[in-house]
């Protein structure tokens, strides 16, 4: 049996998790601080995805007037390429919808090609490039949207 995907709302007891599954997923990984800080802002949401009983991945996204900004996601090594970020990408565009945004937008580095076709395959779009966006690779950010 195909165990499910449990979504909710993080909680301070969560970082320490979020944080592994950051460190492990990006070259120049947020900071406690940084996660800490979206949990009490009216305008951001992060969400943890559980499964077997683990926290396995997680989404930063903020809802500011009718636009939806997907700041963070990541997935667990161990879990990756079973629908975990699938889900939460998902979870994340009905939820913003729901809320009112008309469009959702994100930024992912260049060279992510995994996270690129990901977003393609959702309907994103590239709009443009933000030049040496990376501070620790100069590395370029391609940026892109859809309607919801």
């Amino acid at each position: 049996m195909k165990s499910k995907i449990r979504l909710r709302p993080a909680r301070k007891e969560d970082l320490p998790h979020i944080l592994e599954i950051e460190r492990l997923s990006f070259p120049s990984p947020w900071q406690a601080t940084h996660f800490f800080l979206e949990l009490y802002k009216d305008y951001a949401h992060l969400w943890v995805a559980e499964k077997e009983g683990r926290l396995v991945g997680y989404i930063c996204f903020w809802l500011v007037a009718d636009e939806a900004h997907l700041v963070n996601i990541a997935v667990h090594p161990s879990f990756r390429r079973k629908g975990v970020g699938e889900f939460l990408l998902k979870m994340f565009l009905r939820f913003a919808a729901r809320k009112g945004a008309r469009r959702a937008f994100l930024e992912v580095r260049a060279s992510n090609r995994v996270a690129r076709h990901l977003y393609e395959k959702f309907g994103f779009k590239k709009d443009g490039v933000r030049r040496s966006y990376y501070q620790d690779t100069k590395e370029d950010a391609i940026l892109m949207s859809k309607d919801l």
